[in-house]
């Protein structure tokens, strides 16, 4: 598994359960391919925010269209 992956993984299950991953089993193949899907949607919205306005797009609005296509607050 991608060290970052397992990092992340890590980070989500404490966070949401105040406890350590190696408690669960999540199969590595499960955690590996949501990882690539979000990795994936991420590229595409990062691709169309860019297309949207080539000359004026900068990363925080690249940063904005990431975190509300998955409803996530700062």
């Amino acid at each position: 598994m991608n060290e970052r992956i397992k990092q992340l993984a890590e980070q989500a299950f404490n966070e949401a359960n105040n406890g350590s991953i190696n408690n669960i089993k999540i199969p590595k193949e499960f955690v590996e391919k949501f990882a690539e899907l979000i990795v994936q949607e991420c590229a595409e919205i990062a691709y169309g925010t860019y297309w949207e306005n080539p000359e004026g797009v900068r990363g925080i609005h690249i940063k904005d269209a990431i975190l509300e296509n998955f409803g996530v607050e700062e």
